[in-house]
C-alpha cells in the first residue's frame, strides 16, 4: 500500500516519526490530510489569483485577492511540513531578506488597496510584491538566485 510518508522521506521510520510531530501537539493531521489541506490551499490560492484578474480594471479589488490568492498559496505548504518548520525556513538565514521583502510588500500593497485607494500605488505595490514572490520562491531551489542574477546583469548589461 502506498504510504505518502515513505514516498516522501525515502521510507525512514525516524524521519516519518519527525515529519507526523513536526506540528507540536498543536494539529495531529495524517499524510493524507495533510495532502488534502495542502491542495486545498494551493487551489484555492491560484483561483483567488485567476478570479482577481477578472477585476483587474478594479485595482483595489484585485489588490486584495490577489494578495489573499498569494497568501494561501505560499501558506499552503505549511499543511506538508508543519507550520513551525514553515517559518522556521521562511526565516532561514538564507531566506531572511527574501522574506522580509516578500511580506513587506504584502502589507504595502494592502495598505495601498485598503487604506490609501490609490490605484497607481497598488499597481506598482501588486508588481514589486509579484517580484519578491518570485525572488522568495527561487531561494528554494539551490543556486536559482545567483543564476537569476547573473543571467539578469548579463542581458541587461549593456556598454555604450
Amino acid at each position: 500500500m502506498w504510504n505518502f510518508g515513505q514516498s516522501i522521506l525515502g521510507g525512514n521510520e525516524e524521519d516519518r516519526e519527525e515529519f507526523l510531530e513536526d506540528s507540536d501537539g498543536l494539529c495531529n493531521l495524517s499524510p493524507v490530510q495533510r495532502m488534502y489541506g495542502f491542495a486545498a490551499c494551493l487551489v484555492a490560492g491560484f483561483a483567488c489569483m485567476l478570479l482577481s484578474l477578472i477585476v483587474f480594471a478594479k485595482p483595489i479589488k484585485f489588490a486584495v485577492l490577489f494578495t489573499f490568492g498569494n497568501l494561501l498559496a505560499v501558506g499552503s505548504t505549511a499543511f506538508l511540513i508543519g507550520p513551525v518548520q514553515q517559518i522556521r525556513m521562511m526565516f532561514d538565514p538564507v531566506r531572511i531578506y527574501a522574506t522580509a521583502i516578500y511580506i513587506g510588500f504584502v502589507v504595502i500593497a494592502l495598505i495601498c488597496a485598503l487604506w490609501i485607494h490609490n490605484k497607481i500605488l497598488t499597481i506598482i505595490a501588486i508588481i514589486c510584491e509579484i517580484c519578491a514572490l518570485i525572488w522568495y520562491s527561487l531561494s528554494y531551489i539551490p543556486f536559482a538566485r545567483g543564476m537569476v542574477s547573473r543571467l539578469t546583469v548579463r542581458f541587461f548589461d549593456t556598454e555604450i
